[in-house]
């Protein structure tokens, strides 16, 4: 019989060569991991050929590399159409972007957690250019307050408390840091029409909702590359900044809708959304003082998405004239 394995999971879109071969190398740094490792690279049409790198990557016994090619469609997709190649006795999968790296025993503390019972598991992990965990610069997660899944291993602690919570105030999950039974969550995808905004959240919630164990380390097991999100810096009056506000609301509102939310995480969903159609408001002020154009594609959009969004700019509009803020 075929062992079971851990698939590991790469979408790659590049511009500069050599990103590739730093995530691949710390994949095959895992040598302590107890189950085959298979990676599957998917190219998302990247502009530079991951196959030179995957070609001269050198593996240990028990590690494998694939390349799958695919239209050019999004991170999301580019994952999905990982999953869609995992092979049959894939027990475990793990997600690692193209510019990121694992550290050490990653993977084999994803296994230990996975034998004592856990479906889902994460790790505190360095973000682009910092040198303090995410955990702690996020302040959104109490460790000591999480018990420990083996003595003898004292990072690795039982998530305890609601994870969907979590996910939903103060999303503490690195993606590049999780691991997940894929058996027992064959079917789950990434959503890719939220590929902007919300998409690996969606997908942690639908597992937890779906009953996921969950595990954490509270030991660095990932160092953050230049993958960032394109709008971190935009601001009033750019195309990224509206396409920002519209894909952000429309992950409030599927989560809303979607998922079966107590009253206080209603409340804060709402806050949410009625956050982001103040900024819609203010967004479209902002161009209108400046005389910057205001796209009527994306009010079109906003307004089909969120009616409210639109009755709210003559209302912020005479707060500002009042000098309220």
């Amino acid at each position: 019989m075929t062992p079971d394995c851990i698939t590991v999971v790469i979408p790659f879109f590049q511009r500069e060569p050599g990103v590739l071969t730093r995530a691949l190398a710390s994949i095959a740094a895992q040598v302590d991991c107890p189950l085959p490792i298979h990676v599957l690279v998917v190219d998302d049409a990247s502009p530079v050929d991951p196959a030179p790198e995957i070609a001269a990557a050198v593996w240990h016994e028990g590690q494998s590399c694939q390349l799958v090619r695919r239209p050019n469609g999004g991170p999301g997709a580019a994952r999905n159409t990982g999953l869609e190649h995992a092979p049959p006795n894939t027990r475990l999968l793990a997600f690692l972007d193209s510019d990121d790296q694992w550290h050490a025993e990653h993977l084999q503390r994803a296994v230990k957690a996975a034998e004592r019972g856990f479906d889902f598991y994460f790790a505190d992990h360095f973000q682009l250019g910092q040198n303090v965990g995410a955990f702690a610069r996020a302040g959104k997660i109490d460790i000591a307050a999480h018990p420990l899944v083996d003595p003898a291993t004292p990072q690795l602690h039982a998530y305890q408390g609601d994870l969907f919570d979590q996910v939903l105030r103060g999303n503490i999950i690195g993606t590049s840091t999780v691991v997940y039974d894929f058996r027992r969550f064959a079917g789950k995808r990434f959503r890719v029409e939220f590929t902007h905004a919300g998409e690996d959240y969606l997908f942690w919630m639908e597992l937890i909702t779906s009953g996921a164990r969950a595990a954490f380390s509270s030991v660095i097991e990932a160092t953050y590359g230049r993958g960032v999100n394109v709008y971190a810096a935009s601001g009033w009056g750019t195309e990224d900044f509206a396409r920002r506000v519209y894909n952000e609301l429309r992950y409030r509102k599927t989560v809303r809708d979607g998922f079966p939310l107590n009253a206080s995480q209603r409340e804060h969903v709402q806050r949410e959304i009625s956050r982001l159609r103040e900024a819609f408001a203010e967004d479209v002020i902002h161009r209108l003082r400046n005389g910057k154009p205001v796209s009527r594609p994306l009010v079109k959009a906003q307004r089909q998405l969120d009616p409210w969004s639109v009755v709210a700019v003559p209302w912020v509009g005479l707060r500002r004239l009042l000098g309220r803020r």
